[in-house]
């Protein structure tokens, strides 16, 4: 390799590590490249973004590696077992279990995606306003937040979704509105430290109001605890969409899901164990995937874990 092309190389790394940062862009990237240095050193956190990458990498290109939609029924060839034509086999409809766990990807990342758009938003909004308000407004909502984290996430869900109705927006809906109240909780923890630090205080001083305080300072500096909590919670999100589809009020036939697959094919457990058991493995290794995924982050961007920086 010759030197013009080390030299950009060498002279990005230069700019990444460099002492002294010229403006705001630069120690931002200072600060996700040393957080990616020290993130690669642990083989089970890269393990996870391996496995959560290859999900949103199958989920992508899900009609190239697919051989069809995952619906599309053979009953000359219902309950098959593995083999070269269908690598895990058909289900009981004669449908290629294969497609359908590589079309259920894009359902797991779409319950994922908007639960954390939705539950982020309303965790970090409520915890920081809690905490920087203080008095009433922090009584009224934490008691708010208490009566949601009484209940079991699965039974609230349950509740929920026998108002809404079963469908698989009317599921995630179900979820998110169970799963915000630990990240409200969090928020309005992180923020009761923050709210009497040196630079809130100066802000105060000069002139800025609450709300500038609120979600220009304390917001942002809550946003990468929550981001940790959210990711290790992945695996609690995917398992309640999963149970919501095993008890036929998450996503409805004949939308490939994995809790449905495995609530359709328990009957053949026995003699066609692949048929419920492929979905559960689906199932068990993406929630481990975010689980590392997240012990990972939290080493990076939690300065208090040990393995910190």
């Amino acid at each position: 390799m010759s030197d013009a092309s080390i030299k950009p190389n060498r002279g990005l790394t230069a700019w990444l590590l460099a002492d002294f940062p010229q403006n705001a862009f630069q120690a931002r990237c200072q600060r996700a490249y040393i957080g990616w240095l020290s993130f690669k050193t642990n083989p089970i956190a890269m393990l996870g973004l391996f496995i959560v990458s290859f999900l949103c990498f199958v989920a992508l290109f899900a009609p190239l590696i697919a051989s069809g939609d995952g619906t599309t029924q053979d009953l000359a060839n219902r309950l098959a077992a593995p083999s070269a034509e269908h690598w895990f086999g058909t289900d009981e409809l004669g449908r290629d279990v294969f497609d359908r766990i590589v079309w259920g990807s894009r359902v797991t990342l779409y319950i994922i995606f908007l639960v954390s758009i939705i539950v982020m938003p309303i965790g970090l909004i409520i915890g920081t306003a809690s905490g920087l308000f203080g008095g009433i407004v922090d009584k009224v909502l934490m008691r708010i937040t208490d009566i949601f984290l009484a209940f079991p996430r699965l039974i609230l869900a349950l509740a929920f979704v026998a108002v809404l109705g079963p469908g698989l927006e009317n599921a995630v809906l179900a979820i998110a509105l169970t799963t915000w109240s630990p990240y409200a909780r969090l928020a309005r923890a992180e923020t009761l430290t923050l709210r009497s630090s040196e630079y809130i205080m100066a802000a105060e001083i000069m002139g800025a109001s609450k709300a500038r305080v609120l979600f220009a300072h304390i917001m942002p500096m809550c946003l990468s605890s929550t981001i940790v909590r959210l990711t290790l919670d992945m695996a609690g999100i995917i398992l309640t969409a999963a149970g919501l589809g095993f008890l036929g009020l998450g996503a409805q036939p004949p939308l490939a899901e994995w809790g449905a697959m495995i609530a359709t094919g328990r009957d053949f457990l026995l003699d066609q164990w692949w048929v419920p058991t492929i979905p559960g493995i689906a199932i068990l290794v993406v929630s481990l995937g975010f689980n590392l995924l997240g012990d990972g982050l939290r080493d990076v961007l939690d300065p208090r874990s040990s393995g910190g920086h």
